[in-house]
């Protein structure tokens, strides 16, 4: 059985879950990080030194950094599904993973802590920035997404496992939000599926 170290509301630990779920594979999850501790003892640092969420046991393998653990799994339990076997599809949803760390998670850092994680934390000029940064980039996203039911290729991929959680924050954050109906249409369709609603029903914090 799969083991997860990591709290239901991390957004990392989400995209692992999110994938999980989806595979419908057993697995039990340790809460870690935050106000549960665990993350900088002795043990928890031999298998991720990073001390950070969230961390996969398969068996003898660990293995951590959220957007590889939706690789392996999707690799492992889904070759053909959500892992694309069409190389050029499958380097296509690795983009949107990679988009997700490399340009959602910087732009919408000051925000989210400012408005929700920590209030009062960041600037009103830092938050407004932070949140202008992010709108622009889920444009682009909604631009993608006009006339595709998914991410890539005509199926739900490894691509939804990662984007979908950063989507479910952002929209939930109490800022304003350019008109993405495509985006709304798509995170509609996600939310809509059981593994979506065991995952991403929680309050973001």
């Amino acid at each position: 059985m799969l083991r997860l170290w990591g709290r239901a509301n991390s957004i990392n630990v989400q995209k692992a879950l999110y994938c999980i779920e989806e595979l419908g594979l057993p697995y039990e999850r340790i809460d870690a990080g935050r106000g549960y501790g665990i993350v900088e003892t002795a043990e928890y640092k031999a298998m991720n030194p990073n001390s950070l969420v969230p961390t996969l046991q398969d068996g003898d393998f660990i293995l951590w950094e959220s957007n590889a653990i939706v690789r392996y799994l999707c690799a492992r339990h889904s070759d053909g599904d959500l892992w694309p076997r069409d190389l050029r599809v499958r380097a296509a949803a690795d983009r949107w993973m990679d988009w997700q760390q490399t340009a959602i998670t910087p732009a919408i850092g000051t925000a989210f802590h400012g408005l929700v994680r920590t209030p009062g934390s960041r600037t009103p000029q830092d938050i407004d920035e932070s949140a202008a940064k992010t709108d622009a980039l889920f444009l682009i996203l909604d631009a993608h997404l006009a006339g595709r039911s998914w991410l890539e290729g005509e199926r739900f991929s490894m691509a939804e496992c990662v984007i979908a959680p950063a989507v479910h924050r952002w929209l939930n954050m109490p800022v304003q939000h350019s008109d993405v109906p495509h985006v709304r249409r798509w995170y509609d369709a996600i939310m809509s599926r059981p593994a979506a609603e065991r995952v991403l029903t929680l309050p973001i914090t």
